[in-house]
């Protein structure tokens, strides 16, 4: 049989001697010369049966547990395990996996469940002649031979002693294995009667478990009936009562099934009247989820409504916003252009801006009245007073009551109002319209020449 590459089974349990006398090697040499194939040959005693899993190992000497072997065979199990060949075995160990140094091994077979079932005596692995050439060169070597020896010698002696009382303990338990035997037979017959007691008495528990399995499935289906017809639950449940007063009659051993049955049917209608009234909450609750929801949907129309309402009002004011702000520039840059127009026709005059008196417009004029420390007034009063963004009349929106700048509001009206605005003369107090600028600045020039 060729070795694989699978672990054999092995135990990590302790050196145990009580088993070893049911696998007895033979022919086992005192050395094997190295290089060639060892053949080991062991007997099967009439109390062992071989197993598929079974192995020998070669084990150096001193081994503790069944992981220490060195190789390994697996075993071929006997056609015929009743026959004399099949007692007699043989395996091989190839050269190649056997060890190479001189110390002592042995064989061991070990069972499929990694307990040792034989060993066999201590040999080598040296040449034939190694005895011829041993040479002693020392004193010190021939004692440790001798001790080594003696230290084998009485190891043999321990195995043959252990093996003696193995073989007693064999025989022993061959004894007892018969007697065993015996009471074997014996609670087989026992079973035997046992087992057919067993299966009358099973065949009548089934029949009884048929007949409960059809009481119970007719009873089932009663209850669900009840579930439907609610008005006749009170004659049925009477019904079940009086066959279950017959069947205690007939068999006091059902009484238990149909007491429970009973139990059952009551707290069915229990559970029953439990589901009516949380029907009922929960049709309430579904009612007053329905109206909750119509008021929320109300409310959120509303919601949507007033967020529509204030989003318009929103981008009204920012138009407004941006119409007054375009203004507010407009007026700005007017107020430049009079401002430089000003200064240019104070230079014609060759009077200097900063030096004029200004007399503040009240709220009575409007900004028309004259300052009194000017010779010929103050032309410019009418522009000025246009130009400032501050003194603008604020007029509210009749529909939306939004307020605007007059000027926003009618810019017609403001049109108009430039138009009546005068320019007038410093020197000569003629007034000009305020549209026509380029005349009262001609005007004003012809004076300086």
């Amino acid at each position: 049989m060729e070795e694989t590459v699978e672990d054999p089974p092995t135990s990590a349990v302790l050196l145990d001697h009580c088993h070893f006398s049911q696998v007895i090697f033979n022919s086992v040499e005192k050395f094997y010369v190295p290089g060639g194939d060892v053949t080991c040959y062991y007997t099967l005693t009439q109390h062992f049966i071989p197993r598929r899993k079974d192995w020998i190992g070669i084990f150096r000497v001193g081994w503790k547990t069944t992981r220490e072997y060195y190789t390994f065979m697996w075993v071929t199990l006997p056609v015929h395990l009743n026959s004399e060949s099949a007692k007699q075995q043989e395996v091989q160990f190839k050269a190649y996996y056997l060890p190479k140094d001189d110390e002592y091994y042995q064989f061991c077979y070990v069972d499929q469940d990694g307990v040792v079932r034989g060993a066999s005596i201590p040999f080598q692995f040296r040449p034939e002649n190694e005895e011829d050439i041993l040479v002693v060169t020392t004193q010190g070597e021939v004692e440790e031979i001798e001790q080594h020896n003696k230290e084998l010698r009485k190891e043999n002696q321990e195995l043959k002693d252990s093996c003696v009382g193995l073989q007693q303990q064999n025989s022993d338990m061959q004894a007892e294995l018969h007697k065993k035997k015996e009471e074997l037979e014996t609670l087989k017959g026992t079973n035997k009667e046992l087992e057919q007691q067993l299966k009358v008495q099973k065949d009548h528990w089934e029949t009884e478990l048929l007949q409960l399995k059809e009481q119970n499935q007719k009873m089932s289906s009663e209850n669900e009936k009840m579930a439907v017809r609610v008005d006749q639950l009170q004659a049925q449940l009477s019904t079940q009562e009086r066959e279950m007063e017959k069947l205690v009659q007939g068999d006091q051993d059902k009484t238990e099934q149909l007491e429970h049955l009973r139990k059952e049917n009551s707290q069915l209608l229990l559970t029953l009247a439990q589901q009516r009234e949380h029907q009922k909450k929960l049709e309430q609750t579904v009612e007053e989820m329905k109206q909750e929801e119509a008021a929320a949907k109300k409310k959120q129309q509303q919601l949507t409504d007033e967020n529509s309402g204030l989003s318009e009002t929103l981008n009204e004011n920012k138009i407004v916003c941006n119409v007054l702000q375009r203004e507010k520039e407009r007026l700005e840059r007017e107020n430049d252009l009079l401002k430089r127009e000003n200064s240019r026709l104070l230079s014609y005059m060759g009077l200097d801006f900063d030096s004029l008196p200004y007399q503040a417009p009240t709220s009575d004029q409007g900004g028309a009245g004259q300052n009194p420390g000017l010779v010929y007034g103050n032309p410019y009063s009418g522009i000025q007073e246009s130009s400032a963004p501050g003194l603008l009349a604020i007029k509210r929106c009749p529909t939306c009551k939004s307020d605007f700048a007059d000027d926003i509001f009618d810019h017609t009206l403001e049109q108009q109002r430039m138009q009546t605005l005068c320019l007038s003369c410093p020197i000569c107090d003629k007034s000009f319209p305020a549209t026509e600028k380029q005349i009262f600045e001609d005007h004003v020039f012809c004076h300086t020449l």
